[in-house]
């Protein structure tokens, strides 16, 4: 498994168990059952504590984490009979962005997101979940359908952002966002967004103006990454350490400031320890957002989104 620098002291008593374990199932027979419990204990207690003080910068590491479950992820533990559904019926097909139709717990409904991919070849398929205007050009198809048929929608997020190329530039990328963020103001039926890793930029809020948006615990929402706020404000991504923290990007802030609704807890050491746990947690708060807005018309469904998002910043 992939290891973060703060993570070293788990990681060595990790290898510490790993070696007891060994050594007790050598042909010698050495019980070593007492110590691998104690070391377990602390491995765990150890693992808690540094999770609970993980520092902004610390959560942007983990949001990228390459193990963390992804979008494809989701869909195999999450949704049932999911037919993706291909192309912008302008351009062309753009694998960064995947969506399509899909049963969630019973429940037909319309879901998309971006899918980073999990190896070389799969990331350089999906670009990386970085989608291009196609992408977003795709989702407001998906939106339409949605709205056509009355199904909810439901958004994983997971991206650095839109892909910043010359083609996709030329191909209107910027207004392909704008048009997309305008598509989900205006459809009469329930859109919930769920950010899983990373929530970069215009390439995140494109799928994200919901009428619920939560954030698993360990994962970041922003206007630009540390890395880019720092190399304008700093000249140097040498600061990307104080870029994150004053970005405000994590769970916690973004919730004190009233950008997202919730915040989903991660298994003990992240999603990345336990997909299945992961998975469901968020499975388990999409339900609950749905069911409060089971008996809502259209209409006011859609008046609250938009409200919703009117508000931000008032009290500040």
């Amino acid at each position: 498994m992939h290891h973060l620098e703060f993570e070293k002291p788990v990681l060595e008593l990790e290898g510490k168990i790993a070696e007891l374990q060994h050594m007790s199932q050598s042909d010698d027979g050495v019980d070593m059952d007492d110590e691998i419990k104690r070391l377990r204990s602390k491995a765990e207690k150890t693992l808690r504590s540094t999770y609970q003080n993980l520092s902004a910068q610390e959560i942007v590491q983990v949001s990228r984490h390459p193990e963390r479950p992804h979008f494809g992820d989701y869909i195999k533990g999450m949704i049932e009979a999911f037919t993706p559904l291909a192309g912008d019926r302008t351009f062309g097909e753009d694998e960064a962005l995947i969506g399509g139709l899909g049963r969630f717990r019973g429940r037909p409904c319309v879901i998309m997101g971006q899918e980073k991919g999990s190896d070389t070849e799969s990331r350089i398929k999906h670009n990386f979940g970085m989608a291009r205007p196609e992408g977003y050009r795709k989702a407001q198809r998906l939106m339409d359908l949605a709205d056509r048929f009355k199904l909810p929608v439901l958004t994983l997020v997971d991206t650095a952002g839109a892909y910043p190329g010359v083609g996709a530039e030329e191909r209107g990328q910027s207004e392909a966002i704008a048009k997309s963020i305008e598509k989900c103001l205006r459809l009469n039926t329930p859109i919930i967004s769920t950010i899983i890793g990373e929530g970069g930029s215009g390439g995140a809020i494109a799928i994200a103006t919901a009428n619920k948006v939560y954030m698993l615990e360990n994962s970041i929402y922003s206007v630009i990454s540390p890395e880019g706020c720092a190399s304008i404000l700093w000249r140097s991504a040498d600061y990307a350490k104080d870029a994150a923290e004053a970005l405000k990007l994590t769970a916690k802030d973004l919730k004190k400031l009233g950008i997202i609704d919730e915040i989903i807890s991660e298994p003990l050491g992240g999603a990345q320890r336990d997909h299945t746990a992961a998975i469901k947690s968020v499975g388990d708060q999409i339900e609950k957002g749905l069911k409060e807005m089971d008996e809502l018309d259209g209409m006011v469904i859609r008046a609250r989104r938009r409200q919703k998002f009117l508000e931000i910043g008032n009290d500040l």
